[in-house]
């Protein structure tokens, strides 16, 4: 999403009351003046708190209601927002939820659920379906990810088969499929069966030569060319926000940020086509990130199924955990992988039932796509494997190494790829989304052609890299010397010499390694959808592979040192080479996401055992510190943080000595903070602050001498129960009076009749002191959820903390541009 499509809002500054006049009779005036240069406060919806729909129960300080519940004053007003008023209660698009308020809901309704659940057996059926439909939206979530995984899976295989050729028996059968059935291959060729003919055989009839090479070639590129252009003209002209990975996206949103249409249908559906087209293009790209996007878009539309979830947006959100676990799950294979990176990576909120659901969801989703079978392996991903060698106490050293390799990359690519997005945002290059998805996909498969490691499949290739080389492998990395006496094979040293196909293979794997270095920089961040899981474990495995082999070289020619000697059997292989992919899969990855214990889970279930825990944690931790002590933001915080996401990170920790006061608006130089007072306004001039102004929250105070806090009242509410009255009730004009109390003023015989609008009136705002530390205000705002503070001295309104305001703060504080916040 482009940052110059997104729009921000302006907070009321302007009213009543001045800095002055409030601090004038305190001793602290000299210390509230900023403590950096002052910021053009513009803000979006941090300040626009919207009330709930439910009612507030008698006596209760917290007002969740739209006017409901309120007794009628002597003069017999009509409570005219007994009823539910349409727009109260929902949020703009780039605005953030209330936490409190949506759980204050929640609560109530739950409330009013139970109370009622004994009157009749259709009351109870309500309480039953109630409780059951966290349940339901879950199971839907997980059936709907896990079809949708398989269908991708199926096509992207067809689609990227299609490049090299086709199947004259069967059109819809990729080149595995079309050989099942053939009794002509060989073990040497098993890919080769007359049913699967190239294009340069179709076309030039031949199947070998310089001829069939470039008609091979040119095809290829054709291919690439025509499934890249396809899929970011769906996304330009259909679906912008189907582009990208989604997961910072998925985080910003799951914290509270409401983003109109990024889990909607037509999202859902283009992001699940044009996935397929782009991956098979043979960008470096995955499927695995966007899966918890088009996981994320089935809980999003299931959840409007039930009222319990589309009418709350917090607990819309405990769905969208457990659709996230469930597209992990569909991804990797690994649903307690799946659970666990909802937990530690996305999730925002994540209470012990959503735990429970999560599991839930990606145990559907997981079950589903093993009944699919795409891969026809009965396994949920095409690279599981399953080692049998164990390994050894000196193996730790060079596992540490591919660690530090993993957290150097991670950081290198981060810095790399956040300042060449910069720059696509900043320059004109960044105008043509289209010609940038050409260029790239025409770069990388002119370059790919040639070698076989970038041809093939990103998941195909790290299959073959995870793969322990046995009999029934006939791939280039496993063309071994074999030792033969008579009739029998032996070897007194552990391991086998390396034949030219294994050498061969190395250097292809090097320069493999250095083209997806560096074009990945430039596809991920590109207008299609573009996961990071799969080319971050690519570039992980052709390291891990590289080390892993030279480890068992170097264990054969040098048997004799003691560390081989010591712990290597005889007759015995020593060393696995495709464990040292599987860790540095893991590693790079760690590096790039800065994900831990949910990583080394994922790996633990991709192999399936328990014996290489230990060199997993080793290779991950290391790449987790190396790449923190370049920066601890992992790739997903650092576009949330480029596109100006409202995301407070709970990782981040905020070390200043700073206090509220410093943090607060408005500063001196800012316009005095627009005020209401609670009993002597006109529905004139409560309109004219409402037109002349584009805030979207007001306090409201005793009066403009005392400046005692009242509470907090929204402007979209204001509005809304202003026209309500009007249309529902006899006498309301602009003359009349406006009270935020419990009873009407004390008015002369004439006046008109009063508007009452205490029931809009949230009475029990957050507030700190003048003198709280910022640390203590941060940690409010995160494990609350807030959105507004109001800051108080001996019980007197003195200004405002928004979110904004604080990732604003801590930005500067960090030295970077605090105008880089763009939403609350």
């Amino acid at each position: 999403m482009e940052s110059e499509q997104l729009y921000s809002r302006g907070y009321c500054r302007t009213g009543y009351s001045s800095y002055n006049s409030i601090t004038s009779a305190s001793s602290d005036e000299e210390l509230l003046d900023s403590a950096g240069a002052t910021m053009d406060f513009h803000t979006t919806e941090d300040d626009n708190l919207l009330d709930g729909d439910a009612a507030s129960s008698p006596g209760s300080n917290y007002v969740m209601s739209n006017g409901g519940g309120v007794a009628s004053s002597s003069t017999h007003l009509l409570d005219f927002l007994e009823e539910p008023i349409p727009g109260v209660g929902t949020y703009d698009d780039f605005h953030t939820i209330d936490w409190v308020r949506e759980k204050c809901k929640d609560r109530e309704r739950h409330r009013k659920i139970n109370s009622k659940k004994k009157d009749s057996p259709w009351e109870f059926s309500k309480s039953l379906y109630d409780a059951w439909s966290g349940w339901l939206v879950v199971t839907l979530t997980g059936l709907a990810s896990g079809a949708l995984a398989g269908l991708i899976d199926i096509a992207a295989d067809w689609l990227n088969d299609l490049k090299e050729g086709v199947c004259l028996s069967a059109m819809w059968f990729n080149h595995e499929q079309c050989c099942w059935t053939s009794n002509e291959t060989t073990f040497a060729e098993r890919d080769k069966c007359p049913q699967w003919k190239s294009w340069a055989e179709l076309i030039l009839g031949q199947a070998e030569g310089p001829g069939s090479y470039i008609m091979n070639y040119f095809m290829y590129i054709y291919w690439a060319l025509s499934f890249a252009f396809l899929a970011v003209c769906l996304v330009k002209v259909f679906a912008p926000y189907a582009c990208g990975s989604g997961i910072p996206e998925i985080k910003t949103i799951l914290s509270g940020f409401i983003i109109r249409g990024y889990l909607g249908k037509w999202t859902l559906l283009i992001k699940t086509v044009t996935l397929v087209l782009a991956v098979a293009s043979g960008l470096s790209l995955g499927k695995e990130g966007p899966l918890v996007h088009v996981a994320c878009c089935c809980g999003n539309i299931f959840s409007y199924l039930f009222p319990k979830y589309s009418k709350n947006e917090a607990k819309k959100r405990e769905v969208l955990s457990a659709a996230s676990a469930a597209g992990v799950s569909v991804a990797f294979g690994a649903p307690i992988g799946g659970v666990l990176f909802s937990l530690e990576e996305v999730s925002y909120y994540f209470p012990l039932k959503t735990l429970w659901r999560s599991f839930f969801a990606a145990l559907v989703a997981a079950f589903v796509l093993r009944s699919i079978n795409p891969f026809g392996n009965s396994r949920l991903v095409l690279f599981y494997v399953e080692y049998h060698t164990p390994w050894y106490l000196f193996e730790l050293l060079p596992f540490i190494l591919l660690g530090v390799f993993g957290g150097l990359w991670g950081a290198f690519f981060i810095r790399a790829n956040i300042a060449w997005c910069r720059r696509r945002k900043s320059t004109r290059f960044g105008k043509y989304p289209v010609l940038e998805v050409i260029l790239v996909a025409a770069v990388t498969a002119v370059v790919a052609f040639p070698n076989p490691y970038t041809r093939k499949n990103t998941s195909e290739l790290i299959k073959e890299l995870f793969t322990d080389c046995g009999p029934l492998e006939s791939s280039q990395l496993c063309q071994y010397r074999s030792q033969m006496n008579g009739s029998k094979a032996f070897s007194e040293t552990p391991s086998r010499p390396a034949a030219p196909g294994v050498y061969a293979a190395m250097w292809q794997l090097c320069l493999a390694l250095l083209f997806k270095i560096v074009i990945t920089i430039f596809t991920f961040g590109l207008k299609v959808p573009s996961g990071l899981f799969i080319p971050s474990m690519a570039i992980g495995a052709i390291a891990g592979r590289i080390v892993g082999i030279a480890m068992e070289q170097l264990a054969y020619y040098h048997h004799d040192w003691f560390i081989f000697k010591e712990w290597c059997e005889v007759g015995a292989d020593c060393i696995t080479p495709g464990l040292y992919a599987m860790v540095g899969a893991a590693a790079c990855l760690g590096g790039v996401t800065r994900m831990t214990v949910s990583l080394v889970v994922i790996v633990f279930e991709l192999t399936g055992g328990l014996e290489y825990i230990v060199p997993l944690m080793a290779a991950v931790m290391t790449s987790k510190w190396v790449g923190d002590a370049f920066g601890r933001a992992g790739i997903y915080e650092s576009h949330i943080r480029l596109n100006g996401y409202p995301f407070l990170d709970a990782k981040e920790e905020f070390t200043h000595t700073t206090l509220a006061r410093e943090v607060m608006r408005p500063r001196r130089s800012d316009p005095p903070l627009a005020v209401l007072t609670q009993d002597d306004l006109s529905v004139e001039e409560l309109q004219a602050v409402i037109s002349e102004t584009s805030y979207n929250g007001f306090p409201v105070i005793v009066s403009k001498e005392s400046q005692r806090l009242v509470g907090f009242a929204l402007r979209r509410d204001i509005t809304i129960a202003i026209e309500n009255a009007r249309r529902k009730q006899e006498g309301i004009v602009l003359a009349s009076r406006v009270y935020f109390t419990q009873h009407a003023p004390t008015l002369p015989a004439d006046s008109p009749r009063p508007l009452k609008l205490r029931s809009i009136l949230d009475m029990s705002p957050f507030t700190v002191t003048d003198h709280t530390p910022m640390e203590i205000v941060v940690d409010i705002f995160r494990k609350l959820g807030l959105r507004q503070c109001l800051v108080t001295h001996n019980g007197r309104l003195l200004g405002i903390i928004t979110k904004k305001d604080i990732l604003r703060h801590m930005a500067q504080m960090a030295n970077q541009d605090p105008e880089s916040i763009m939403f609350n």
